[in-house]
Formats: C-alpha cells, sequence, structure tokens
C-alpha cells in the first residue's frame, strides 16, 4: 500500500481533532460537574438521570411542601378540637351543678349565663381557619361554619333522622300561675277576664310528649287554607321498603294508617298556645318556633316500628324531615355544611331548576367516612386525610340540648320568683284575700316542684349527652393525632428517600473530579504532542525522502 502526504495529513488532522474533542468533554465535565451533558454523551445514565430527578422533584414536593402543610393543617385542627374539648368539659360541669337539689335562683341564674357563654364558644371554636381556609367545612373550605351576621336566605332543608332519636320532653302544664300579681290575683273572669281566683293547684300537671326535635328552631311562617287554618310546609316520610333496584323507598307518612283505620292529622302550633297540652294520639304537631314535632302515641308507636335490617344496605329506621328556614341569627350553622339542603340562586323563592342545590348524595346511601374528605398526596401512591368534618364534632344537638336545659332552668326560676312573690303577698294580705292567695301560693309551690323534678332530671340526662359529646370530640382528636402521627413516619421516611435518591442522582450524574482532572491533564499533554507530531510531519516534503 502506497502512503502519500495527505494519508499522513488527514490522519494527523483526526488525531488532533480526537484528542480535542476528548480535551473537550473533559473540561465541559470540569466545568459542570456531571458525567453528561447531553444525551448523547451517555445515554443509559442519561435516562437513569431524568428518572432520579423525578423521583428527587417528587420526594421534595411531598417533604417540602405537601407533608408541611398537611402538618399545619393537623395542628390547627388539634387545637380547635382541644379548646372544643374544654368547652363540653365545662358543660359537663355546669350540668352537675345543675342536677343538684339545694340550689339557690342566684345560683341557678349564674348556671344559665354559664351555659349560655359555652354554648356560643362551641361555634365560635367550629370557624377555626388555617390560611385562610375553614377547616371544619368539608369541601367548602372557603365558606365559614356559621353565619357571621344575621341573614335571611331561605333553605329547603332535609334532615335524615334515625327513629332511635324520637325522645320524650316533660311538660309542666302550670296555667296562669306566671300572669298572678298583685293587681288581678282576685279576679274572677268578670267580663270576658281570666279567672286567677279559681286557681289551685289541682290544675297543675304534668305529662310526657314525644316528640323529634329537628336541628332548627324558628321556620317560616306557614301559609293558610280558606278556613285560616295553618298548613305545614313540612314533608315527615319514612323508610317502607325497597323497589327493584334495591334503593329504599319513602313514604310520607301522612299517607300511612297509624291506627289501623286512621292517618295521621298535620297540625301547627304556636309555642305561645301550649302546644305539648293537647296532642292527640293521631296527631303530629309541628311547633316552628322551638323546631319540634309532637307526636301522638299512635304515630310515635308506627315510626318506633321502623327497624334496620342488617341485610340491606339502607335503613329502614331512617326518617327524613323536609322543612323550609328563612331568617338565620349569627353564630347559627349553615345547613350546607350538614345537611341535603337547596337555596334559590337569586332572592328566596325556591323554585324547581333555579336553586342551588347542596350535598345531595347524603339522600343515596353515602356513608359517613365518605363524606367531604380532604386528602393530601404525602407520598408515591400514599394519601392520608387531613379535616375532620363540622358534622363529626359540631353537631345541633350540642345547643338544642343547651337550649332544653336553659329554657328549663329559666322556667323554674320564673316559678320560684313567683312563689316568693305570692309568699310576699300573703304576709301582706287581708283576711278576705288571703284564701285566694293561699290557693294560688299552693298551685305556684306544686308547680315549682314539678319544674323543679323536670329540670333536675333534665340535667342529670344532659351529664349522659355532654358526656356523649365530649367522647365525640375526644375520639375525634385521637383520629386527628393519628393521622399526625402516621403523617410523621411518613415524613421521616420521605427525608430518608430524599438523602438516597439524592445520593443515586449524584453517584449517577456527578463525576470524580480527581479522576477527570487526570485524564483531563492527559488529554491536554496528548493534544499537545499531537500538535507538534503534526507541525513536524507537515513541514516535510519530497525534498526530504530524495
Amino acid at each position: 500500500m502506497r502512503i502519500t502526504t495527505k494519508i499522513i495529513q488527514n490522519n494527523s488532522l483526526n488525531n488532533i481533532n480526537t484528542n480535542k474533542l476528548l480535551q473537550d468533554k473533559l473540561s465541559q465535565q470540569m466545568s459542570t460537574e456531571k458525567k453528561v451533558n447531553r444525551p448523547s454523551d451517555d445515554p443509559i445514565v442519561a435516562i437513569r438521570a431524568l428518572r432520579l430527578r423525578t423521583n428527587v422533584n417528587q420526594v421534595t414536593q411531598y417533604y417540602g411542601k405537601n407533608v408541611p402543610d398537611a402538618e399545619s393543617w393537623l395542628e390547627v385542627t388539634e387545637s380547635a378540637l382541644s379548646s372544643m374539648s374544654e368547652v363540653v368539659t365545662d358543660m359537663i360541669s355546669q350540668c352537675t351543678k345543675g342536677s343538684n337539689e339545694d340550689l339557690t335562683t342566684s345560683d341557678r341564674e349564674t348556671i344559665l349565663t354559664a351555659l349560655k357563654a359555652l354554648r356560643d364558644e362551641v361555634y365560635s371554636t367550629g370557624n377555626a381557619d388555617y390560611a385562610g381556609r375553614f377547616i371544619f367545612t368539608g369541601y367548602r373550605t372557603d365558606t365559614a361554619l356559621t353565619f357571621e351576621d344575621a341573614t335571611e336566605q331561605k333553605y329547603s332543608i332535609t334532615e335524615q333522622i334515625d327513629n332511635g332519636k324520637i325522645d320524650k320532653v316533660i311538660h309542666v302544664d302550670s296555667g296562669n300561675i306566671l300572669d298572678i300579681n298583685e293587681s288581678n290575683f282576685n279576679k274572677n273572669g268578670v267580663d270576658g277576664a281570666v279567672d286567677y281566683t279559681s286557681v289551685s293547684e289541682y290544675q297543675v300537671n304534668q305529662s310526657e310528649v314525644h316528640r323529634i326535635r329537628l336541628s332548627y328552631k324558628d321556620m317560616d311562617e306557614f301559609p293558610k287554607d280558606a278556613d285560616g287554618n295553618f298548613i305545614p310546609n313540612i314533608s315527615l316520610e319514612i323508610c317502607t321498603g325497597e323497589d327493584a333496584e334495591k334503593k329504599p323507598i319513602f313514604t310520607n307518612i301522612s299517607d300511612i294508617e297509624v291506627d289501623g283505620t286512621k292517618k295521621p292529622t298535620y297540625k301547627c302550633a304556636s309555642i305561645y298556645e301550649d302546644p305539648y297540652k293537647n296532642v292527640g294520639d293521631n296527631d303530629i304537631v309541628l311547633v316552628k318556633e322551638t323546631g319540634e314535632l309532637l307526636l301522638g302515641e299512635n304515630v310515635y308507636n308506627k315510626l318506633m316500628e321502623l327497624s334496620d335490617n342488617p341485610v340491606t344496605s339502607y335503613n329502614e329506621g331512617e326518617i327524613r324531615v323536609t322543612y323550609e328556614k328563612s331568617k338565620w341569627k349569627d353564630n347559627d350553622l349553615r345547613p350546607e355544611h350538614y345537611f341535603a339542603c337547596k337555596t334559590p340562586k337569586e332572592g328566596n323563592d325556591l323554585k324547581a331548576g333555579d336553586n342551588i342545590e347542596y350535598n345531595q348524595s347524603y339522600l343515596e346511601g353515602i356513608s359517613d367516612e365518605d363524606k367531604q374528605t380532604i386528602e393530601y398526596d404525602v407520598g408515591l401512591n400514599q394519601r392520608i386525610r387531613v379535616n375532620t368534618t363540622a358534622d363529626e364534632v359540631f353537631t345541633h344537638d350540642i345547643s338544642r340540648d343547651v337550649e332544653d336545659m336553659v329554657k328549663a332552668m329559666e322556667d323554674t326560676v320564673a316559678m320560684e320568683k313567683q312563689v316568693n312573690k305570692l309568699k310576699k303577698m300573703l304576709e301582706e294580705a287581708g283576711p278576705n284575700d288571703k284564701p285566694t292567695i293561699e290557693k294560688q301560693l299552693a298551685a305556684a309551690e306544686k308547680a315549682f316542684t314539678f319544674l323543679n323534678e323536670k329540670t333536675q332530671q333534665m340535667y342529670e340526662n344532659g351529664i349522659t349527652k355532654m358526656q356523649k359529646h365530649l367522647d365525640a370530640v375526644n375520639f375525634a382528636v385521637t383520629e386527628n393525632g393519628t393521622r399526625g402521627q402516621k403523617l410523621e413516619l411518613i415524613s421521616n421516611r420521605l427525608m430518608s428517600q430524599k438523602t438516597n435518591f439524592e445520593t443515586l442522582k449524584s453517584e449517577n450524574e456527578d463525576i470524580d473530579i480527581t479522576d477527570v482532572a487526570i485524564k483531563l491533564s492527559s488529554a491536554e499533554l496528548t493534544y499537545s504532542s499531537a500538535l507538534m507530531a503534526t507541525g513536524k510531519v507537515l513541514q516535510n516534503n519530497l525534498m526530504n525522502f530524495i
């Protein structure tokens, strides 16, 4: 083979270029401290680098942002629940005091003041927020738990009630005793006036009435028919079976015979008319001021016949009550956080297709565990729930239980003051008036005895009720703490993963500076030698070979 000058020159230049490229590559590695600066440098290392970088970014997102955010949410929740626990514990203490027999008027008024303050504090605690997001309101983190100001907004509310929540209320009929004073005690009913002279202890009675206590009071005014009778704007439905698709069938109780022959009769009554006194066996009496459905004996027995079949997927004992309410006070709980409900988009007229609907899935058998849970991604294929919903802790029953106890205590205080007033009137009365006042005093004392016994019993039961509320709070605290512990373990694991991924990433991408420095020095020497050799070779011509 003939070796020409051209071949020698080309080989020399190729050698220079090769050494130059190697030098440049090593120089770039030294400047970037990376093995590869483009995929073509080493495809395998490049692919592995992309995967490891993705892993590092994911772990950094979880460890640096998601986990701290979740931890902060849980910490705010824990603080609010701790405050709630203290409030309910104080309520139990007040119930214990109220159940004592030897209470003075001053003692009772002190208990009343304390209970009212604690009741307001309960729901104020429920408005706790984290970074502007309310933590107990499920998905609606932009909406407070309660109405901040007095508001007028119509809602149609459907409550789902188990028949086990039907309770009894003790009613004390004291007649007109509280209206007696120094100027009318001797009025005998002439000219249509109230006959106070006939008041006696035989007119004082107590009875028990079955009731469904709804979550809200002060419902909307009811329309009237042509005869001037109130028409209840309420639907009381009961689960009576299931269809072919195994879905529950709800039937209005007004269409069901409650004693074999008769259907229930809906009535509306005002608290000012003493609605507890005359509830017929087949009656359903709605008291809008107190938010109570008073049930006659036959109606009650019919509702209690409902029992849950554990084989089916729905609750046969479920009772649904639908009613309307428009006027809200500050600190009232917003219904959209608790119930299936709807409100007009504009104005106060509920029309089909023109309403905002909330929580309609609640009527489809959704479990309590699946209601508006908020979860954070805190790891690869790992999520954790961070929120506690209002219906788990801040229930309407707390306020309603307190209201019952407050009303009972207020009635007792009022009757006690009336007894003392009549005693003073008796001391100052003349011989002709004493027999009348003595009868009135005997009636007042009997009423006070009944009311005091009712109050003591209610406060004794209140201890149990408030303890159940406290148990619910403590359970929520435990659940929240469990989530916090789990999150801490995840955080520790993420820290280890982050360290491991960064180590693998470094081993895969980063150079060994000492090794590259040696190679670079050798490459520079080789490149210089190639230049010198090529320079000498290119100086030769034909005369050198002659």
